[in-house]
């Protein structure tokens, strides 16, 4: 589904390479894009572009500030559909599950706002943001709790990656 999406709005994609190698090959933009994507319900893994850059000697500190601003900016994404879309244009625009979503509503109530500082984990993650929009809940209290929450799980996975190559 996504190798679609990427020829159409990426024509110098080309099929016989893998996303991941694409976006790995455009540096920090091509990081941006993936995290980005990444925080939408589109299955790519802006961590694996992360590891690769990281692989390749680009300095981390701005690895991680364009990781977490491309994450974070799809998580408001995946805000503003829920704040302005509803709970029906939300299931059929992002084809969220019923199951998906019903799981990131009881574990919102469940936690409160602070379950969005999970918003990183697969499958529950991006069905939360969507939940924050629909309950409305303040934006800059959201920005806060998704940045601090991604931003921590792309400093261990940073922080890993570093001690690991070291060696």
């Amino acid at each position: 589904m996504y190798e679609v999406f990427l020829c159409a709005f990426f024509p110098p994609f080309r099929l016989q390479v893998h996303p991941l190698e694409y976006f790995s090959e455009l540096g920090y933009i091509g990081l941006f894009i993936s995290a980005f994507l990444a925080a939408t319900i589109l299955p790519l893994s802006s961590e694996a572009v992360l590891i690769a850059l990281l692989l390749a000697g680009l300095p981390p500190m701005p690895l991680l500030v364009v990781a977490t601003v491309g994450n974070v900016l799809g998580s408001t994404t995946n805000y503003a559909i829920g704040y302005w879309g509803g709970n029906t244009l939300t299931r059929k625009l992002l084809r969220v599950s019923d199951h998906e979503y019903d799981k990131a509503c009881t574990h919102y109530n469940k936690y409160g706002v602070f379950s969005l500082l999970f918003s990183w984990l697969p499958v529950v993650g991006d069905p939360l943001t969507i939940v924050a929009g629909i309950a409305q809940t303040s934006i800059w209290l959201f920005i806060l709790l998704v940045t601090l929450g991604k931003l921590g799980r792309y400093l261990v996975l940073t922080y890993a990656v570093l001690s690991t190559s070291a060696s």
